[in-house]
């Protein structure tokens, strides 16, 4: 997965890919909060049934 302070400068423009890739996904799922990086995997991995592992190489790939 992207580090931390990569994550957090394109968060908006991952956001926005992840929305249109999975229509599911709401704000509030994808709400980045300081210091919850894996508060915010673990209702992703949730929201779309894939592992941790899987839900960080989506991300990385966006």
């Amino acid at each position: 997965m992207k580090n931390t302070t990569e994550l957090k400068g394109n968060w908006n423009e991952t956001k926005g890919k992840l929305k249109q890739k999975f229509a599911a996904l709401t704000d509030n799922d994808l709400l980045l909060e300081e210091g919850k990086q894996d508060e915010l995997l673990g209702k992703l991995q949730v929201r779309l049934g894939k592992t941790k592992e899987e839900v960080q190489k989506l991300i990385a790939t966006l």
